[in-house]
């Protein structure tokens, strides 16, 4: 029986190789049975920091309801947009909503100006309460503040571009491409741009969902108003998944074929 000629071989070897690398390129955090084989601390920062045009939601409470009658008025200086006031269980609450200004103030009815900027907001929140008490306001008061307007733009390569919303201050790069539908069949994965504004400057960091070390990565938990940009893959050639698996198919199906000649040269020989 003639031999299988050569270049069949070659063929062979060239498809399961691209079968190969196809699967590597989709397959995301490669590395992590390795890294993450004991726990790992998490050292980044997670928690969104105040910005200028930031709106937040500051929640000011006090056993005491005529002391709060002072941020009761409607205020036409600053930048008050929106006021609430609810009373249960013997304690009043009022809330209003802020912009942080562009010198990174906020700007509160009988308090002035707050310094906020690159504050978190529970940080934020004891800044309010201090001034409060030194302008001697209220002498107990509990202030929350929450981040109102936080959002991510995710485009490019994504199965729904969108604007996402988030909705608490610990949101990873990975949560918000689950709200877009994850990645599309286009997508390069290991080229992945965001793009994050900090005291007037703009920063870019390269992405790689396919390698684990995106998990220590700075830009790894977003931040509002941070702008995601997933590049498709410029072949035409390696557009599809379904072409990786078409691929992968043909190789094993080959491999079956090679395998079963190989067996009948074999048993011939005996």
């Amino acid at each position: 029986m003639k031999k299988i000629p050569s270049i069949i071989i070659v063929l062979l070897a060239t498809l399961m190789a691209t079968s190969c690398v196809s699967r590597k390129k989709l397959i995301y955090f490669q590395g992590a049975d390795t890294l993450y084989a004991q726990a790992q601390k998490i050292a980044q920062q997670y928690e969104m920091r105040l910005k200028p045009a930031d709106q937040v939601l500051v929640k000011i409470t006090c056993p005491d309801k005529d002391l709060l009658s002072i941020f009761s008025q409607d205020v036409t200086m600053g930048s008050n947009t929106q006021n609430m006031s609810t009373y249960s269980n013997g304690t009043l609450s009022n809330s209003y909503g802020f912009t942080v200004t562009n010198d990174g103030h906020l700007i509160l009815p009988a308090v002035g100006k707050v310094f906020v900027d690159n504050m978190t907001t529970e940080e934020a929140a004891r800044a309010i309460e201090e001034r409060v008490k030194e302008l001697n306001l209220i002498k107990d008061p509990e202030v929350t503040v929450r981040l109102m307007n936080a959002r991510v733009t995710v485009v490019g390569a994504v199965k729904g571009p969108t604007v996402v919303n988030l909705t608490s201050e610990r949101n990873s790069i990975i949560d918000v491409l689950a709200q877009c539908g994850d990645l599309n069949e286009m997508s390069l994965r290991k080229k992945i741009k965001l793009f994050r504004e900090n005291n007037g400057e703009r920063t870019m960091y390269d992405l790689d969902i396919t390698d684990v070390n995106i998990f220590t990565s700075p830009a790894f938990y977003v931040q509002q108003n941070d702008l995601i940009y997933i590049e498709p893959n410029k072949s035409l050639g390696v557009k599809s998944s379904s072409f990786y698996t078409f691929l992968g198919a043909g190789a094993s199906i080959l491999g079956l074929i090679s395998s079963i000649v190989a067996l009948a040269i074999a048993i011939k020989k005996n």
